[in-house]
């Protein structure tokens, strides 16, 4: 039998009370510390809400500091050329409640960062975004709520960061996947050959 938990007096008599620690992390704004830890980070999950009450999370990745800091509590991230699905941006225009979570390769801990964002189309500092003469059309614009670094619990149960647990050919290739879903009038060759090596010199 599924015993559902359907209140919150429930849920915190299964899992307990925060520790007074997990509390005392939070912070409004940004620390030297989260910044160096930005400035390091290459890659971003940013996760949105539609007015339905649907969700979104998708990953932003450029060269370690592609999130730029405008200021204690702000922070813009720019947007590159993807499938223009848009799914996260639409969210924004209609929820702007954002949660964010910046990793560092290797690292176990991660930051987090919630906030409320906009979509501005231009900014004096979108000159400082030019990556691969890539000069975005967005940038996602981040005012901080709350801003803590989570523990490694996850990556450590996960061994994600272990070469040795990695098994590259236990899934369909990036081509195979594509033709299913996405491309099936395309020959598979010619799709091995899209997203071979020449597919990171098309990525600005």
């Amino acid at each position: 039998m599924t015993i559902e938990v359907t209140t919150e007096a429930e849920l915190a008599e299964l899992v307990g009370e925060p520790m007074p620690r997990a509390l005392r992390k939070e912070r409004s704004r940004l620390d030297p510390l989260h910044e160096q830890w930005l400035a390091r980070s290459p890659l971003c999950f940013v996760a949105t809400g539609g007015a339905d009450g649907s969700c979104d999370v998708s990953p932003k990745g450029d060269p370690p500091g592609f999130t730029m800091v405008l200021g204690p509590s702000r922070i813009a991230l720019p947007d590159r050329p993807g499938n223009r699905r848009l799914d996260g941006f639409r969210n924004v225009l209609a929820n702007p409640h954002v949660g964010l979570i910046y990793l560092v390769p290797g690292r176990g801990d991660t930051l987090r960062i919630n906030g409320r964002a906009r979509l501005v189309r231009d900014a004096p500092y979108f000159d400082r975004l030019v990556v691969g003469r890539h000069r975005p059309r967005l940038a996602l614009e981040v005012e901080i709520e709350q801003v803590y670094f989570h523990c490694s619990k996850a990556f450590l149960r996960s061994q994600v960061w272990s070469p040795e647990q990695w098994d590259l050919e236990a899934l369909p290739s990036r081509a195979a996947i594509a033709q299913r879903f996405e491309r099936p009038d395309d020959s598979l060759e010619d799709l091995e050959r899209y997203y071979g090596p020449q597919y990171s010199e098309t990525l600005y």
